[in-house]
């Protein structure tokens, strides 16, 4: 883990001797994993046992303005959480205020992992960081009923208009996010990870989506 914390600072020093510190932002993505299970979401920490590696790259981000990249997947919090998460609240298509954090309230699991991201940095002294979603999305096939073309339509669709209004905790702030993937890739394993792509292999849409919203 030292040596990721050691790459950022070996590639941020040559940004600032080619003079480029201002328009190249060093930085790592992690996966949600280092997010504790706390709920609801104005409760979550990271991960103690990260602390020894995460805390020295959550100051060397806040020193240099840089954001922190993290991959956000509903689909796999619902997937695991099958009997305590509805599906409507991970397409974005649940009622207003179906989940209560006083004073604020979720319609849509994106907005609570979020603003849980933004709770577990302030946390750790580092709430000024900014979050760049690196990876989200929904898969096609491989997995269980919640699987479907449709599903994955209604999901990166609905992520595309939402993200420009921010969340509860930081409204009006667009969250800067990458749909994962572009094309399928049909030679990984376990079957789940090969169908979450906005192409097939062949090139071919898999649905209609927007991203102009």
């Amino acid at each position: 883990m030292q040596n990721i914390q050691t790459a950022i600072e070996t590639k941020c020093q040559a940004a600032l001797e080619c003079s480029a510190a201002n328009r190249i932002k060093v930085t790592a993505a992690f996966g949600y994993g280092v997010m504790n299970v706390s709920y609801p979401p104005s409760q979550r920490s990271f991960r103690e046992d990260y602390g020894f590696f995460l805390n020295p790259i959550l100051g060397f981000l806040t020193k240099n303005q840089a954001p922190l990249l993290l991959n956000v997947y509903p689909y796999f919090a619902y997937v695991n959480n099958p009997g305590q998460i509805r599906l409507d609240y991970t397409l974005f298509t649940a009622p207003p205020g179906l989940i209560p954090d006083p004073p604020l309230s979720y319609s849509n699991l994106f907005d609570a992992m979020m603003d849980a991201a933004y709770s577990a940095l302030e946390r750790a002294g580092a709430g000024t960081l900014s979050v760049v979603v690196s990876e989200t999305g929904w898969t096609t096939a491989g997995g269980g009923a919640e699987t479907t073309v449709d599903n994955a339509r209604i999901y990166n669709n609905n992520l595309v208009r939402h993200v420009k209004g921010g969340t509860p905790k930081r409204p009006g702030k667009p969250i800067e996010t990458y749909i994962f993937g572009m094309f399928d890739e049909d030679q990984k394993q376990p079957e789940l990870e090969k169908h979450w792509g906005l192409f097939s292999p062949n090139k071919q849409l898999k649905y209609p989506i927007n991203l102009n919203h």
